[in-house]
């Protein structure tokens, strides 16, 4: 019968889309997907983690699995009902926001004395982690490039976006996996988060460098933006960051728990240095983590910040943060024998030059041949960082859909075996104390 219709008009429709045709529909169809996303997420996490892989990965593989790839193939009626290209947009700026607080946590758990001590080898090895694999992958350009690279896009600024993509380290996904494994106090830990925060920073200022060339700006517009971000750098920890107690009034407390009045100002200044960082074209998360890591040390206001921050950020805003990464991949491009190959290919250069280049410094530092391999597993970690990199090349138009399918893989796959291989490396020699759990 013609009235047998679903509500939407059409035969094989998605029959509860009259559900959402309300005045509150925006907020409804937004409900639904943080409550799709969260049982997903929870569920593809844990399987994860009783495997011994790191969670995170789970939660990565889950918003692919609701996306094009699985759940748009197997049934795109409800894929569409669900996840509509314009309703997307809330839950983008949720994922963003919840990352960037988490970003705020982490830098405050940073010890910038301990940092100031090991700045010299920690700039030494994350430099060496991000040259030998930025160079592997410009090289790998020489072959991909006149099959896979963007209509009009020029090789130089595809070959710098292939270097990119191969020496970014994931930093909240790093630190996330340090804590699964209660490794994040150890010294290993902290050598690794000191090394990948001191990396990245460096290889995001390489990216706004990428970026710049791609746009085929003036690049000396983008040096001053990079000397404009390190002096206010610098004026966050040399000048703020002294006077940042006695404006907070946390001389005041004397040993008390600080009220919701100083998390609501710790929050302003990690708003305004993360509107700073995204302004000069970095990313705000950058700023978020330098807000983090210019607070004051004193362990009761860190841990009443910590506690209303993180338990929120933890559960909700960062999972729909890789969920959505997850959602915007499609790995349907990569569909014959030769695409594979290439994939797979690409997988083996990044995890040679990241793990291999930082193991050989680390090595070189003085670590024993198990903690090296160790650090260099963990700096082959890839996902969070590595997405946003992508994410930009593939909206320049220099990263079409089969390159951005198989660098989102490898970001996948590199993090997905930090776990192994961080296994591995307990068993090469004999376990040191950088391995053991801190004191």
């Amino acid at each position: 019968m013609a009235g047998s219709q679903s509500p939407s008009g059409s035969p094989g429709a998605f029959p509860w889309r009259a559900f959402l045709e309300n005045p509150g529909s925006s907020l409804c169809r937004l409900l639904l997907q943080v409550a799709v996303i969260l049982l997903a997420t929870r569920v593809v996490g844990s399987l994860f983690r009783r495997c011994g892989l790191p969670a995170v990965v789970g939660e990565i593989a889950a918003g692919i699995l609701l996306g094009p790839s699985l759940l748009g193939w197997l049934w795109p009626g409800a894929f569409d009902f669900i996840f509509t290209g314009p309703s997307l947009d809330a839950l983008r700026l949720f994922s963003q926001a919840g990352v960037t607080v988490f970003m705020f946590a982490v830098g405050m758990e940073l010890d910038v004395g301990d940092l100031g001590k090991r700045a010299r080898s920690a700039f030494l090895i994350s430099q060496t982690g991000i040259v030998v694999p930025y160079f592997l992958g410009t090289v790998s350009a020489l072959f991909l490039y006149s099959r896979y690279a963007g209509p009009g896009a020029g090789f130089t600024s595809f070959a710098m976006f292939m270097g990119i993509a191969m020496s970014i380290t994931a930093f909240p996904v790093l630190v996330r996996i340090l804590e699964e494994r209660d490794m994040a106090k150890t010294p290993l830990g902290i050598a690794a988060i000191t090394c990948a925060a001191v990396g990245d920073a460096s290889a995001w200022a390489i990216l706004a460098l990428v970026v710049a060339f791609a746009r085929a700006q003036a690049m000396g517009a983008t040096l001053l933006n990079l000397g404009i971000l390190a002096a206010f750098a610098a004026l966050m920890l040399l000048v703020v960051r002294r006077i940042l107690p006695r404006w907070l009034g946390l001389d005041k407390l004397a040993g008390g728990t600080p009220g919701l009045g100083i998390a609501a100002a710790a929050l302003l200044l990690m708003s305004g240095s993360a509107m700073v960082t995204a302004i000069l074209g970095i990313h705000a998360l950058f700023g978020a983590f330098l807000a983090g890591v210019t607070m004051p040390r004193q362990a009761a206001f860190r841990r009443s910040v910590a506690v209303r921050l993180e338990n929120l950020t933890r559960v909700l805003l960062l999972p729909l943060f890789f969920a959505f990464s997850g959602l915007r991949t499609h790995i349907g491009p990569v569909n014959d024998t030769a695409g594979w190959v290439v994939c797979l290919a690409i997988v083996a250069v990044a995890t040679v030059g990241k793990l291999g280049g930082s193991l050989v410094a680390a090595r070189l530092s003085g670590m024993a041949w198990g903690d090296a391999f160790s650090f260099g597993a963990l700096m082959n970690t890839r996902g969070l960082m590595e997405l946003i990199a992508l994410n930009i090349g593939y909206d320049l138009g220099v990263l079409p859909p089969p390159i951005f399918a198989m660098l989102v893989l490898m970001a996948l796959i590199t993090t997905f075996l930090t776990g192994p291989l961080l296994d591995l490396g307990r068993r090469i020699g004999r376990p040191s104390r950088l391995l053991t759990k801190g004191p």
